[in-house]
């Protein structure tokens, strides 16, 4: 069989957990026999018109060759295709779940946007336009229902490879990933304030946030930024590391749970922090806690004080993420083309 997985890919050609779905997925159809290739989008979402062009874009493509579509993240499901399914990673979350956080005071002209976007992706995610959706996680899945009336079952997606392992506990938190607000890194930043175990906190990755994060964290030496850093340096933080504090705002998924638990490290998250808090209330592979510094912080120290605990959190993890499997979200996928 002939698929296309229909893609966004950033301008910037920046990378991140979204890119590693997409290649690990074209991968698993390639295992399972069958020839597929990445149609890629890029899309600039910098003005409500370029996202406008964007969709249009997905609408236009000719994809009358493959005998499967596979769609994955706004807008790619504007595609047409007699078999399209739909992998949901998520909508344009700034004209959904974070439109009042982002526009306080929002004009008519943003709720008319908003509106509109919304009509276009319920539309498009319809049958027959649409034979089957799946998401990555529980998350999407309740705000596809709330939003656009259309209900999905989760498919969690793998990990994108198995390089990771596990290692000794060392004295370090890791906390990596890109530093946008929405991941809410300055709230474990603000932890390290309550915390008394003699633990520094390690942070990868960049974005537009770090120069505030570094802010913020100026004075204190147990906090360390260490930049963008190869996938083989962050495997051996992760293998090295003692926890993981991940603490994101109504997280879509969060490789960086799965990332945790195949390092046989326990995650700590927060009640808010969406598929992360959900993953690790699941598997009892962590503490899900308020989302405030001082919660966090005392559950790292309870963590800290409670060796035991904290391998057993490890070791379930470890059980859970390895239970996932690439072949069955293809055979899922198929089916529901059919």
């Amino acid at each position: 069989m002939k698929v296309a997985v229909v893609t966004v890919r950033s301008a910037s050609g920046e990378a991140g957990g979204a890119e590693r779905f997409y290649d690990a997925l074209i991968h698993a159809f390639r295992q399972a026999g069958h020839d597929a290739q990445e149609v890629p989008v890029v899309a600039d979402e910098s003005t409500f018109e370029h996202i406008l062009q964007n969709y249009l874009t997905c609408y236009d493509l000719d994809l009358s060759a493959f005998d499967l579509v596979v769609s994955t993240k706004a807008p790619t499901w504007l595609v047409r295709h007699p078999r399209h399914v739909c992998y949901l990673v998520h909508t344009i979350r700034v004209f959904y779940d974070m439109f009042d956080a982002v526009f306080p005071k929002a004009s008519p002209e943003l709720y008319a946007q908003r509106d509109l976007v919304q009509r276009l992706d319920t539309e498009a995610l319809s049958a027959p336009r649409c034979r089957g959706v799946y998401t990555i996680g529980s998350e999407v899945s309740r705000r596809l229902r709330e939003w656009n009336g259309r209900d999905a079952d989760v498919l969690h997606p793998p990990l994108w490879g198995d390089a990771f392992h596990t290692g000794p506990a060392g004295n370090y938190l890791l906390l990596p990933g890109r530093l946008h607000p929405w991941k809410r890194v300055d709230l474990v930043i603000r932890a390290m304030r309550h915390v008394t175990a003699p633990l520094r906190l390690v942070i990868t990755g960049t974005g537009e946030a770090e120069s505030e994060l570094r802010a913020l964290a100026a004075g204190d030496s147990r906090v360390e930024f260490h930049g963008r850093v190869s996938d083989t340096e962050l495997v051996d933080l992760y293998a090295g590391a003692f926890a993981v504090p991940f603490a994101p705002m109504r997280e879509d998924y969060g490789y960086v749970t799965l990332e945790a638990f195949a390092s046989g490290k326990p995650v700590i998250t927060c009640s808010d922090s969406g598929e992360a808090a959900a993953i690790v209330q699941q598997s009892l592979a962590g503490y899900v806690c308020e989302a405030t510094p001082m919660a966090i912080g005392k559950h790292l120290d309870m963590l800290w004080q409670d060796r035991q605990r904290a391998e057993a959190f490890g070791r379930a993890g470890h059980m859970w993420v390895h239970a996932l499997s690439w072949e069955r979200i293809v055979a899922c996928l198929i089916e529901a083309s059919s």
